[in-house]
């Protein structure tokens, strides 16, 4: 049986008001024993207000921290990391709160990390496995993999998915106060960091679909950023700064 009970998923918000009720009803009809984080950006449409109100339905299993204004994807994940390790979680999962991310596919990524450190539901293993994405994208997404790959040496497919499962071990191995990137290529450093440890990595396929609701938090300075970002953490590993 997995354990459900040690496990947390923590989901930035911002702007969800067309997903988190959803979110939140379909997690704990899967799982009722996992517990749910938010970290809510000062979402003006109201996300604040519908986690609140099923925090009451839910007063041991949902969480919600709220934050001034929209401080980006990597603040957010190291202010849930933090969290959790301050409490007894011995898992604990990345998730988009859009639905791109599977919540069935949980099971998979945990099952994974009771013998891996860090488990990444990965789009590129087993085939190209997304659904609706424009070619444009599909094709910038893959390549900046491969260059990432390039660049660095990590023996990871996906180097910037954000459906992922952390064990204990691997956030207590990561300084979350020396964090270079908050963009999206913060997936690739915490992935890198990782990594370099000597820990267990280890990518499952997933299935990623586009968002149906909601607008796309996508944009066009993350790729100027994916491009410096990583040659500054493959500088700071031969120099021993990682």
């Amino acid at each position: 049986m997995l354990p459900y009970h040690q496990t947390l998923i923590i989901i930035p918000t911002y702007n969800e008001i067309d997903n988190i009720e959803k979110m939140i009803t379909t997690l704990f009809a899967l799982y009722p024993a996992i517990s749910l984080l938010i970290i809510e950006d000062g979402s003006p449409d109201g996300t604040a207000d519908v986690v609140k109100k099923f925090q009451q339905q839910y007063p041991n299993n949902l969480f919600m921290i709220e934050r001034t204004g929209k401080l980006g994807l990597g603040t957010a994940y190291v202010t849930g990391f933090k969290w959790a390790l301050e409490r007894k979680y011995e898992f604990v999962f990345e998730m988009d709160c859009d639905f791109s991310h599977d919540p069935k596919q949980i099971p998979d990524l945990l099952t994974a990390a009771q013998t891996n450190d860090l488990v990444i539901g990965s789009r590129y293993i087993d085939g190209i496995r997304i659904i609706n994405w424009p070619f444009k994208r599909l094709l910038l997404s893959y390549l900046a993999s491969i260059y990432t790959r390039f660049v660095t040496s990590i023996p990871v497919f996906d180097t910037t998915g954000g459906f992922k499962c952390f064990n204990r071990r691997a956030l207590e191995s990561i300084n979350l106060d020396d964090i270079i990137s908050s963009g999206y290529i913060f997936q690739l450093e915490l992935n890198y960091k990782v990594w370099s440890r000597g820990l267990n990595v280890k990518e499952v396929p997933i299935i990623f679909y586009e968002r149906r609701d909601g607008q796309s938090k996508m944009a066009g300075g993350i790729i100027f950023e994916a491009l410096f970002a990583v040659l500054r953490l493959r500088w700071r590993r031969f120099v021993n700064r990682l």
